[in-house]
């Protein structure tokens, strides 16, 4: 691992604002690419959520703009509105000690479009961050000129394409130079990204960083059986339990997200909610208000995994396993964060035991937790038969004594007593096994 950032020979002022956040080693990330990217080379990157594609391209970007020439330099773009305003804060904070001012234009659907014209008339900014829609909009109202910059950034490029954006960063894209220097980051790589890379990529760079594990280790990942308890109720009871600092409660649909912030406002919490549907300058509002601390607790769909950084979360607790399993991993990731340590919280129905199963066949462990007389407390493994192994094998822990007692009394016709008292056992487990494979399969059917 490179021993500190000084090895990339940094503009000063940029080492001063690396101190400032306490940025000492590299990540993997950052130690691989930005040497890649500094030399001038196109850039495939592909990364778990929070290891610092950020400041992987920011870094050496800003270190290489020229601060006397007021024209386009650099567009990065990125498909939510939380990642332009992430991304923004991260590169204002990387060039508030620069000798000469570094202008950043950020621009997002939602805003005053008209306003960012008139601006842009007057000036041109040096570092553009935005939506793809919002920026080819200003391309075509000939009041953002991007014929002059010479690297891209396409981030999450995975979300851009799942939002259906690809096709207006490829428009973007268009009206750039021919040899255009392009950073292309994200948390996964789809086949359908392929097209678009071989179309603007000669020969780049491609590097995928594995992770120790998909998530943190210095996540907690505790999943909790809801059984037929009431979900609401047991999210209120987990969020009230011990002294969490900030929680985010994921659910699948919006409609979800309405309901649990209106039961736990009706139990006295002071809840924010954030989906897709609310106003992207109630959002901000939102946002910030989170951010200074006003609300505890926040209720939010997948928008906010991906899409909002948001500091001191210390606990993420999942309503229900999301429908795409990448997300689960950008849920969780939003906990743990810079070493610091994060509880995760999954819950889950027993009819919803292939869901679990899907989460773990990606490498992550679960630990059992149940809630009991006010406490969070270990519980049972929920695949304990299947690891118990075969039947024949081992014999059940109900059955021992009446062995030790065969044993001692050594008559003629235990061993085959014995036999009867395991096979007996072992057709009652085939019962509750194929009661319980019918009951899941006529929930299904209802579903």
């Amino acid at each position: 691992m490179t021993a500190s950032f000084e090895e990339f020979k940094l503009k000063p002022f940029l080492m001063d604002a690396l101190k400032e956040i306490n940025f000492q080693t590299p990540t993997a990330v950052q130690e691989k690419l930005i040497p890649v990217i500094m030399a001038g080379r196109s850039v495939i990157g592909q990364s778990a959520t929070g290891s610092g594609k950020t400041h992987t391209f920011l870094l050496p970007l800003i270190n290489q703009l020229n601060a006397d020439e007021r024209r386009v330099q650099v567009v990065i773009t990125t498909p939510s509105r939380e990642l332009a305003y992430q991304i923004q804060k991260a590169a204002k904070q990387l060039v508030q000690h620069s000798p000469k001012p570094i202008h950043i234009g950020l621009y997002v659907g939602g805003t005053d479009k008209q306003d960012q014209i008139n601006k842009l008339n007057r000036h041109q900014p040096q570092l553009i961050i935005g939506t793809p829609g919002r920026i080819l909009d200003l391309i075509r109202s000939q009041a953002l000129d991007v014929h002059t910059a010479t690297q891209l950034v396409v981030d999450e490029a995975d979300m851009t394409l799942d939002l259906g954006f690809l096709n207006v960063v490829d428009q973007i894209a268009g009206r750039m130079p021919a040899e255009l220097q392009m950073l292309v980051f994200s948390a996964t790589m789809p086949q359908k990204l392929t097209p678009f890379l071989k179309k603007y990529m000669n020969n780049p760079v491609m590097e995928a960083i594995p992770v120790a594990s998909v998530i943190s280790p210095t996540i907690d990942n505790w999943l909790i059986s809801t059984k037929s308890h009431d979900k609401n109720s047991i999210i209120y009871r987990l969020l009230t339990i011990g002294e969490p600092y900030l929680v985010l409660i994921f659910a699948n649909t919006k409609e979800r997200v309405q309901e649990i912030t209106r039961y736990l406002k009706q139990q006295g919490l002071t809840v924010a909610m954030i989906h897709g549907d609310i106003k992207p300058r109630e959002r901000k509002r939102v946002m910030r208000d989170v951010q200074d601390l006003k609300y505890q607790f926040v209720v939010a769909t997948d928008l906010a995994a991906r899409g909002i950084d948001i500091e001191g979360v210390s606990h993420v607790i999942n309503d229900d396993i999301p429908t795409d399993l990448e997300f689960f991993v950008h849920r969780v990731g939003r906990t743990g964060r810079n070493g610091m340590a994060g509880t995760a919280i999954t819950l889950y129905s027993p009819g919803e035991e292939d869901k679990v199963s899907a989460v773990e066949a990606m490498g992550i462990k679960f630990k059992p937790k149940a809630i009991r007389d006010g406490e969070i407390v270990d519980s049972y493994d929920r695949n304990r038969r299947v690891n118990r192994g075969h039947r024949q094998d081992k014999i059940d822990p109900s059955l021992i004594s009446y062995v030790k007692k065969a044993k001692k009394k050594v008559k003629p016709g235990y061993k085959r007593r014995i036999r009867t008292k395991i096979a007996d056992k072992a057709r009652m487990e085939r019962r509750i096994e194929q009661r319980a494979s019918a009951r899941k399969a006529r929930k299904d059917r209802k579903s």
